[in-house]
């Protein structure tokens, strides 16, 4: 095998016929059969799983595997590190964000006006904000999406932003599991390729696969927002409790109750409980006249319990707010209880705030100019698609089939699926009032190199081209400040970030794990000249 060449501090990236290395390992028949087996155990008894609702019955109810891949996939070490320390600065960037109303309103006004779910929250912060707020602590649970990118046009590759999710952020759990299975895999030997192999073969160390703590990383910082809010408030109570409110029919709960569960099992315990979105919150939860927020579990009668911290797995679907569920959330942001997120951090989701923060000169008022460079290296061109010159920009390229081969049309909702790809985008167009097209916006396909990979799901199992997605999990606790020439938003506590992975089938647009396309997954990290040679590519200065 020819010598690499030595990595850069920039790197250029030529395609050459094919790969020069080899991954993953060729296995043998038996070792194939052992390794899937071993998979398939190892998920059922670490709860890799997701709950099939509709066959809960009696004593029984069924689930199934979450998707993962069979082999962890290679990554470049240095962009890997290069996202775990970003993480800092955006954490910066956000909660400046989340506490920033101005930017916040001229960035969301057209949605406000013409998009259900921004109208209402925006609404509950406005009725919170006139009767005054309690709780100037806020948390922030949050995942930043990347994928490796060469579409620039020096065919530089880096890492660029897909999304940063503020709400009910999830897959920590799921992360963590098979990051820690590809682990236990690579202990036991279950990667090593068949004898004669090696010597072109990657092999898979304990060294190169990074350690994955994101469900202490989430824990500890629930654990760190209780801790701030302190002993109970109000004269009657004697304890406090973390209030999860989630969705009913969880089909992921697999990725919810290991964090409850850790605060349960923490030093002292903490009691932590579930709260349908809705009824069950204004059924089972009252607001003292100095607005603690006091929970009745249903399941113990007549204890009651101080909620320091109400953390949300719910409440980012629009179907989510009719008079109940919008009452409910009122109910909650008017409380003492720190939230996770808080009104303006959930806003913070929406694709318009990633596409307002991507515009020249948008981070200056909230960043160092150094910090503005190292992040603005991660946008894509981003457009918006309402009437303003950049906007109209944006209508030219969505309704050209031509060009809009090149682009993502993301509307402002969570929960995956939603994207519009290429060519599809302009006929999509044809059927949405122009009034609406504002609440999209259009984002350059970011263009990864493919590897081979195996994937193991609900579909099958899956051999061929693969890419990946790198979630950065950041977590920190925040305080609001009104002084005059003070920063919005100082951050009291902020945990090493921690990380999940997911890959796909290199021919599908999406990444839902749900849906089969998407699966968990671990880096093996590699230097960059040796990751270019197995995705058929060679460095050069």
């Amino acid at each position: 095998m020819e010598k690499l060449i030595p990595l850069a501090k920039k790197v250029t990236w030529v395609r050459q016929p094919s790969p020069r290395v080899k991954y993953p390992p060729e296995l043998s028949e038996e070792q194939a059969s052992t390794l899937i087996s071993d998979i398939k155990d190892y998920q059922l008894i670490h709860g890799s799983l997701l709950k099939l609702v509709q066959s809960e019955q009696d004593n029984t109810v069924l689930s199934q595997p979450v998707g993962i891949s069979v082999f962890p996939t290679l990554f470049p070490k240095t962009l890997f590190e290069e996202a775990l320390a970003l993480q800092r600065t955006y954490n910066k960037l956000y909660t400046a964000v989340a506490e920033d109303e101005d930017f916040s309103f001229r960035v969301l006004e057209g949605l406000i006006e013409n998009d259900p779910l921004a109208t209402c929250l925006w609404g509950i912060y406005e009725e919170v904000k006139k009767e005054g707020s309690v709780q100037d602590l806020s948390l922030g649970i949050w995942r930043n999406d990347y994928m490796l990118d060469i579409g620039g046009s020096q065919n530089e590759l880096g890492i660029k932003q897909v999304e940063f999710n503020t709400i009910a952020v999830a897959g920590g759990t799921h992360g963590n599991r098979v990051s820690d299975m590809h682990q236990h895999l690579q202990a036991t030997g279950a990667y090593r390729g068949a004898p004669g192999e090696q010597d072109q073969t990657i092999e898979i160390t304990a060294s190169s696969l990074p350690p994955n703590n994101t469900i202490q990383t989430i824990t500890s910082g629930l654990v760190a927002a209780h801790s701030a809010y302190g002993p109970p408030k109000a004269p009657s109570m004697k304890q406090t409790c973390i209030l999860f409110i989630v969705q009913p029919h969880n089909f992921n709960i697999a990725d919810e109750r290991p964090l409850e569960y850790a605060l349960w099992s923490s030093s002292p315990p903490i009691p932590a409980y579930r709260l349908l979105f809705g009824a069950d919150v204004l059924e089972y939860t009252t607001v003292t006249p100095s607005r603690e927020l006091i929970y009745h579990p249903p399941s113990r009668p007549g204890l009651a319990l101080e909620v320091s911290v109400v953390y949300f797995r719910s409440g980012f679907e629009v179907h989510e707010y009719n008079y109940v569920g919008r009452t409910a959330r009122l109910h909650l942001e008017r409380s003492r209880a720190i939230k996770c997120p808080n009104l303006l951090g959930h806003l913070c989701t929406f694709k318009k705030v990633q596409q307002a923060l991507s515009r020249p000169g948008a981070l200056k008022i909230f960043l160092r100019k150094e910090e503005v460079d190292r992040i603005e290296k991660t946008f894509t061109p981003m457009f918006p698609l309402d009437e303003s010159k950049k906007g109209m920009e944006g209508r030219k390229i969505a309704t050209n089939g031509k060009v809009a081969c090149d682009y993502v049309l993301k509307p402002s909702l969570e929960g995956g699926g939603h994207n519009i790809y290429g060519s599809a985008i302009p006929e999509y167009l044809k059927g949405v009032a122009k009034e609406k097209w504002g609440g999209y916006v259009l984002m350059k396909k970011i263009l990864p190199p493919s590897l081979n990979g195996i994937l193991m799901s609900q579909r099958g199992i899956y051999e061929g081209s693969i890419v990946s997605e790198l979630g950065i999990f950041g977590v920190c606790l925040w305080r609001r400040n009104e002084g005059v020439g003070q920063e919005k938003a100082e951050i009291v506590k902020e945990l090493a970030p921690s990380w999940s992975f997911k890959t796909k089938d290199a021919s599908v647009d999406e990444m839902s794990v749900v849906k089969g396309y998407g699966c968990f997954d671990s880096p093996v990290l590699v230097d960059l000249p040796v990751f270019a040679a197995v995705a058929g590519w060679r460095t050069k200065h």
